[in-house]
């Protein structure tokens, strides 16, 4: 028997739109075998991604980029698992009520760093958030999950 994968799922969200859009990512990859905790950025640190295979980024879009919580959270776990995290699967929602190319942008590039492996597109969702998007973000929360059990990531 295969050892049972990791998940990290990290969700930014001061309105609750983006907790709205984490929980449905969540509803998704509860539906494969797989261990997932569910943090805020301020909350997780550089053991919870030395422990992932796999990674959700949910963020707003602030200032036409990621919000600082997160970019918090890369400043603080860059270098402690910097050529450690190679690989790893990788996926981005943006649940925003801009845009979102700017937060998406600045994601994947500090991802890049990580080498992080961007193994699905990524969601911009415009708000305000509709039943299709909570639809999509619980197939990607799935692929992704299925994706580490089956490990295709």
């Amino acid at each position: 028997m295969s050892e049972v994968k990791h998940l990290l799922i990290l969700i930014h969200s001061r309105s609750g739109t983006n907790r709205t859009l984490g929980e449905a990512v969540l509803v998704g990859a509860r539906k494969a075998n797989v261990a997932i905790r569910v943090k805020a950025p301020q909350e997780a640190d550089e053991l919870d991604l030395l422990w992932m295979d796999g990674v959700i980024f949910i963020s707003p879009e602030h200032f036409g980029s990621m919000a600082g919580l997160l970019k918090d959270f890369f400043e603080r776990t860059f270098y402690p698992t910097e050529n450690q995290l190679q690989g790893r699967a990788m996926a981005i929602v943006i649940g925003t009520g801009l845009d979102g190319v700017g937060a998406l942008e600045s994601i994947q590039r500090i991802c890049r760093g990580y080498r992080f492996r961007e193994v699905q597109e990524a969601l911009i969702l415009k708000t305000p958030i509709t039943e299709t998007h909570l639809q999509q973000c619980e197939q990607l929360g799935e692929a992704m999950a299925i994706g580490l059990e089956a490990g295709i990531f």
